[in-house]
């Protein structure tokens, strides 16, 4: 691959990351505020909600840092990019996993909605970087 592909490449991943970090800001910050407003008590959405947001803002600082720190590479930094991806790819897996167990042990040995609300936030969030990572990872790759 071509360091302007390559930089091309790289461009609309972080893209694609800024517009899932502002649908999680947007969409738990929605979450959060009808609570508010309606004045409802569900600790299941409110973990849910707040995860969200967390995670859209983290994403965000994240990609946006990345895009200010892009350039086209050589390729040891290419391979290295390759590699660092394929670590997140399998991070990725991890926390689906981890918000799995958290979703799960609140539920079976607490009954605590906000546990399960914060887990599926959890396996939502890490299954969207999966999946755009992956995408990436398979396309610089090749």
């Amino acid at each position: 691959m071509w360091a302007d592909t390559l930089l091309q490449a790289e461009r609309q991943h972080l893209l694609q990351l800024l517009v899932w970090a502002a649908l999680s800001i947007f969409g738990g910050s929605a979450i959060g505020m009808l609570l508010t407003f309606r004045r409802i008590r569900s600790p299941l959405l409110a973990h849910f909600a707040l995860q969200t947001a967390l995670w859209g803002l983290a994403i965000g600082a994240v990609a946006a840092a990345n895009w200010r720190a892009l350039h086209l590479r050589d390729y040891a930094e290419a391979a290295s990019l390759i590699h660092v991806l394929w670590m997140l790819v399998a991070g990725s897996v991890g926390l689906i996993i981890v918000g799995i167990v958290l979703a799960s042990c609140a539920w079976f040995f607490a009954r605590r909605m906000a546990g399960v609300g914060a887990g599926i936030a959890i396996v939502i969030q890490a299954a969207a970087l999966l999946v755009l990572n992956l995408q990436f990872a398979t396309l610089v790759s090749r």
